[in-house]
Parts: C-alpha cells; sequence; structure tokens
C-alpha cells in the first residue's frame, strides 16, 4: 500500500509550476516598504497575496493599523478537533541599492543555473510561495485549521507587529507558528533556526567646533571632529577585533562545525583580509554581540577643503546576543560613547531601532514533526539546529503574544541567496524541498498522523 506521504509528494511537484509562476508575479511587484514612493505597491503587492489565498478557498481581509502598512490574514478551518497552525511570511521587500551591481533586472524575475534572481524572489515572496505551495497541494482536504499572515513591513522592522497582534490577537491564534524567513544551513541540509541576535542602532552626533574653521590656520591646536570620531569609532573594538563595550552579554552557541574556508566564501572576504573577533566561528555569528559602524555624515572626498569639520554623524548598528536585551546594550553602548569622547568633544546619542534577541527550546511534538518533514524531504538528511546572526524582531512578538505556541523558524535562504544584496537568488531546488517539507508538516501535525 502506497504511504500517504507518496500521494502529497506527487501533489506538490504537480503543483509546483503554477506557484513558481505566482512567485514570479509578486516578484514583479516592487514592494519596497522603506521608500514612499513605493507606498501603493506595497498595497498592490498585499492585494495580490490575498487573490492567491482567496483562490485556494481561504477567507481573506486586508488589515493594518494606524501608520502601518496592509497585512494579509487568511484563514480555512480544519477538520474537527485538528491544531490551527500559523504560517507567516512577508511580501515588502529591500531597496535595490545600486542597479549596476545586478546582473539582470531586479524586478524581473530570471533564471540562471540552478537560481531564480530577482528582489524579494527569496526574501521572503518565496515564503508567500511556499505557504501557497502547502495548502494548494492538500487542496480540499486540509488537515489542519490553517491561518495565513502575510505582512508588508518586516523589511523596516515591523514597527506595527506589536499593536497589530494585540488588536488581533484571537484572529491569529494557533497552536504551531510556521515562520518561513530564516535560512537553511547549506544547500540540500535543512535547518531549525533556534537563536537570533537583537539589533540596537543608534546616531552618534561629535561636535568640537561652533562653526568650521581653516586648516591652515587652527590646524596643530583645534581637533576636528572627523578624526574624533575616528578615535572614538576606534575604542569599540579591542586589538583582536572583539566587541570592547562594557556591559554586554555573550553565550554559546552549538557545537557546529563552520570551517573558515567556508565563512571567507560566503562572506566574500577580501584576499589578505583577517577574521576579527576571538571564540568559535558560530560563536561569533550567533551568540557573541556584534558592532558595526553603517554610515557617516561627513563632508565627502569630492567636496573636502581645507577646513576642519565642526561636527560629524555616524550610525552605529549592535547585535544584541541571546540573553542580553535591547535597552541594556543600548545604555552600555551609550555610556561607552560618552566616556570615550576624545579631547572633551560634545557627543550626543539618538537612540534608534530596537528589537530583541530570540531563543527557542525547540523540544516537543511539533518540533519533532517539522524535523521528521525535513528529514524526508531532504531525502534522508538531518536537519541542523542554527542560530542567526541577523535579527527578527518579530519572532519575539509572537512567543510574548502566543507563549503556549510552537514556533517553528524555518526559511528558504541559503548561504548563497544574498538577500538585501544585489543579485538576490532563490536556489529552485532547495525551494521545491521547502515546498514538500511543509505540505508534509501540515499532514503530520493532524491528529493520530505520523
Amino acid at each position: 500500500m502506497d504511504h500517504p506521504h507518496d500521494s502529497l509528494r506527487a501533489r506538490v511537484e504537480a503543483v509546483l509550476p503554477s506557484v513558481r509562476a505566482d512567485l514570479e508575479a509578486l516578484v514583479r511587484i516592487p514592494s519596497v516598504s522603506a521608500l514612499p514612493a513605493h507606498e501603493q505597491d506595497v498595497r498592490r503587492s498585499a492585494e495580490a497575496t490575498a487573490r492567491l489565498f482567496e483562490a485556494e478557498g481561504f477567507d481573506v481581509e486586508l488589515l493594518q493599523v494606524e501608520g502601518g502598512a496592509p497585512a494579509v490574514v487568511a484563514t480555512r478551518p480544519g477538520p474537527e478537533g485538528a491544531p490551527t497552525v500559523l504560517l507567516y511570511a512577508h511580501h515588502d521587500v529591500q531597496p535595490v541599492g545600486r542597479r549596476e551591481d545586478w546582473e539582470s533586472e531586479p524586478f524581473e524575475p530570471t533564471e540562471r543555473g540552478d537560481r531564480l534572481y530577482g528582489r524579494g524572489a527569496a526574501d521572503d515572496k518565496a515564503g508567500i510561495a511556499a505557504h501557497l505551495a502547502a495548502v494548494r497541494a492538500h487542496g480540499d482536504d486540509l488537515p489542519v485549521g490553517v491561518t495565513v499572515f502575510v505582512e508588508g513591513e518586516e523589511e523596516v522592522g515591523s514597527p506595527t507587529l506589536e499593536r497589530f497582534l494585540a488588536e488581533h490577537r484571537e484572529r491569529l491564534r494557533a497552536d504551531v507558528i510556521v515562520i518561513a524567513d530564516s535560512a537553511n544551513w547549506d544547500v540540500g541540509v535543512p535547518a531549525l533556526t533556534t537563536s537570533l541576535r537583537g539589533l540596537v542602532d543608534c546616531v552618534v552626533e561629535l561636535r568640537t567646533l561652533e562653526h568650521a574653521v581653516h586648516s591652515g590656520m587652527w590646524g596643530g591646536v583645534v581637533p576636528d571632529a572627523l578624526t574624533a570620531m575616528s578615535r572614538l569609532l576606534a575604542t569599540l573594538h579591542d586589538d583582536r577585533g572583539d566587541v570592547a563595550v562594557e556591559g554586554l552579554l555573550s553565550g554559546r552557541a552549538a557545537d557546529v562545525d563552520y570551517p573558515e574556508e567556508r565563512v571567507r566564501t560566503e562572506a566574500g572576504v577580501a584576499e589578505g583580509v583577517e577574521l576579527f573577533g576571538t571564540g568559535s566561528f558560530v560563536d561569533r555569528l550567533w551568540t557573541k554581540p556584534a558592532l558595526s559602524v553603517i554610515g557617516i555624515d561627513a563632508t565627502s572626498v569630492d567636496d573636502a577643503s581645507n577646513t576642519l569639520l565642526p561636527v560629524v554623524r555616524a550610525k552605529i548598528s549592535v547585535r544584541v546576543a541571546p540573553g542580553d536585551t535591547p535597552d541594556n546594550a543600548m545604555a552600555c553602548l551609550t555610556r561607552h560613547l560618552q566616556a570615550h569622547a576624545p579631547w572633551g568633544a560634545r557627543v550626543t546619542v539618538h537612540e534608534g531601532d530596537k528589537g530583541a534577541p530570540t531563543e527557542i527550546d525547540a523540544q516537543g511534538p511539533a518540533y519533532d514533526a517539522a524535523r521528521a518533514a525535513f528529514r524526508e524531504a531532504w531525502d534522508g538528511t538531518d536537519p541542523v539546529d542554527v542560530g542567526i546572526g541577523g535579527s527578527i524582531p518579530f519572532i519575539a512578538a509572537f512567543r510574548e503574544a502566543y507563549p503556549e505556541a510552537a514556533v517553528l523558524v524555518t526559511g528558504v535562504e541559503d548561504p548563497d541567496t544574498r538577500a538585501h544584496g544585489a543579485n538576490e537568488g532563490l536556489h529552485l531546488a532547495e525551494f521545491a524541498r521547502v515546498c514538500l517539507a511543509e505540505a508534509l508538516l501540515l499532514h503530520d501535525l493532524a491528529p493520530g498522523e505520523r
């Protein structure tokens, strides 16, 4: 007798061409939530997503709280006594950046080799498509209740999500939450994400003069703001490259081998550049704080003259280790910047975004079902429990809103996806495995299955 999974595998294969066509249509909508000029495109993207799930028999609403972007909430009840599964993804995307860095049009999905390229082809419109494939494969026989939640402001930090969850808490309540916005360990190796770093950022303003002055007249006596800022920023790391801000917490990651050559290749480290920090690579990437200077406002080289700058601004981003809090990290960073101001420079810190880190104890029946589904979809390869160095602050919001739910953080990305960068690409064979795994998971979460 055929196993029920055999039939389901065939149904997933049958729906993949239509799902890919739907994915490509979504990628063609430039739903860049960070740019006001694309506000209507974000709405078009939400409306297109809503139509896809309406066609699968879901009751669909476009919802938003004041000041927020439109989100799609789609529901279909399951059989009596079956659990409810919430499937999360987001339909907004990052800006393109420099067009000349792309090998094909960012919003025209293009297949090259084993990947489909385009902004959002992976992050995270492929997450929407994976959910669509799973429910489309089950057709009229969904074994569990399903709620699909696709938000439209994840790429700007989900600023209204907590208010959205508070307002629609009962509508989104579920026993299992599947968040399709993370990555697998490698092509051919699935993963469950069990920890993520949090995020705080700030703009530090440093002033040494009330106004600009001639560098020849006053150089050698008066400190300029750019030199002072350079010295201040240099205090943020020690000579080994570890973050030197006192009070930030660190942890230990799982014992996962991440060879140096793989790190260098996947990160695109320039030849001859040393990697910095201490500890294992997974500790440094997943469970220790990281600090980066991501922008400086100062006179450009082309516009420079023999002038001492009076004021300079820099934006600093800190990835917060699991176990720490955004408030503690911001307080520690602020104290450090003010205490290390050189030559009495006036330092003002303007707080920016904050997002909490996450640790998940991935034990229990839902996690067992997910690992079994991954193992089958990847032809016997065991999934790896991984951490993510990046931040998905809304996961902490979901866990706080629904503390009894099992939260499964999965995704379609791999180490060469290049999400947020030029030539973002979805590995098509991995995408097919993700779709199969999710369809299997929905089947196996039903009472009496597996």
